[in-house]
């Protein structure tokens, strides 16, 4: 491992966006000199976005123009790619495409121009459910909750051994990778092509997998938003927040500019070979404590539990955060509570997508 703070020629992908943007500040506040793309498409950024000054308009599905934009950079954070857990089986073709091609062809370009460095955007979808233990049954991997439990407001997990109620545990980077969704199969994807990058070229790779990202700039109420958007259209609305299931699954929320500083340290500091780190905060909330916190400080109605539910969500994934402190030296600065308290009346993104973009 090395570690150095000199300044970085970094390219950046998907400089436009919510996570996007926060990085660019970031390393131009740290003295790196950032060559800023994005494809800013419409479906992301809305029909009338124009890129910010500074950030050039490229798809990295385009090999030529990526290969110009990679001449001299010593490392690139990859930002870019279709968000969301995918609410349609035909938004497949559009991660695949965007998200798992488009690092192919980048990671071709990269090999081609000799840069051996690749700061990935991944994130805690790849491991679906998070950890769980029984007090009798020790660990256990749960399968999918049944329908009649969920109709009928039994939404933990129990150990089909002893049918005790299975408790979550922090999930460590070593755990196994189990996608739920079409985003998180194309984040898995994105991780495997990455890997098999490394060993092919001896190049490095770290993956930061970020968990719930909210925070100024992020994207108003889409199918695609997270549930920290939803929450605060409703409270905009002067509607109370919806929330599912009994309000009691587990998450860990990040600030962006938490995320932002990690990708800093990860720009600043090479690891070997591919390293895939939790970025979260280290202090678990559930759902519910989300929208109460965002509706307090919002002066907002009280959340309403709605008992309703998506069969392919899952109950809680909360990781821990200690690889990355080690690794790193990043440890995330805003506690959940604060965070979401000053979230309540940040400004949101006035323009936003409305879907998965076309795949072509």
């Amino acid at each position: 491992m090395t570690s150095t703070s000199d300044s970085k020629r970094v390219l950046l992908t998907g400089a436009a966006g919510f996570i996007g943007s926060h990085i660019h500040r970031a390393l131009t506040a740290a003295g790196h000199e950032v060559v800023a793309i994005d494809a800013l498409l419409p479906a992301a950024h809305g029909a009338d976005a124009v890129l910010p000054p500074g950030v050039r308009r490229v798809d990295v599905r385009d090999p030529d123009a990526l290969e110009e934009q990679l001449r001299g950079i010593d490392v690139v954070c990859h930002q870019a790619a279709v968000v969301g857990a995918g609410v349609d089986a035909q938004d497949a073709p559009a991660y695949a495409s965007h998200n798992d091609l488009g690092t192919a062809v980048l990671l071709a370009a990269m090999d081609r121009t000799g840069c051996r460095r690749l700061v990935l955007a991944s994130s805690m979808v790849v491991y679906g459910e998070g950890r769980y233990r029984g007090t009798r049954c020790g660990p256990a991997v749960p399968g999918a909750r049944r329908r009649t439990d969920l109709e009928s407001g039994v939404f933990d997990h129990r150990s089909p051994e002893s049918g005790e109620v299975l408790t979550w545990e922090p999930v460590p980077e070593d755990a196994p990778l189990r996608p739920r969704s079409l985003y998180a199969a194309s984040k898995v994807a994105q991780e495997h092509y990455a890997a098999a990058w490394v060993a092919a070229t001896g190049s490095t790779v770290t993956a930061l997998r970020y968990h719930n990202v909210y925070g100024d700039g992020m994207p108003r109420d889409t199918p695609y938003s997270g549930v920290a958007a939803i929450f605060r259209s409703a409270l905009e609305a002067g509607r109370a927040p919806a929330v599912f299931e009994d309000g009691l699954q587990a998450r860990d929320f990040v600030h962006v500019t938490d995320i932002a500083a990690a990708n800093l340290a990860a720009v600043e500091r090479e690891l070997d070979g591919f390293t895939a780190l939790n970025i979260a905060s280290g202090q678990p909330i559930t759902i519910g404590e989300v929208a109460a916190v965002l509706s307090r400080a919002g002066g907002g109605p009280e959340p309403v539990v709605t008992g309703q539910y998506r069969p392919g969500d899952v109950r809680h994934i909360v990781a821990s955060p200690e690889l990355a402190r080690n690794t790193l030296g990043f440890a995330a600065r805003i506690s959940p509570e604060a965070g979401l308290a000053a979230f309540a009346n940040a400004p949101l993104r006035v323009t936003a997508g409305v879907g998965a973009p076309s795949w072509r």
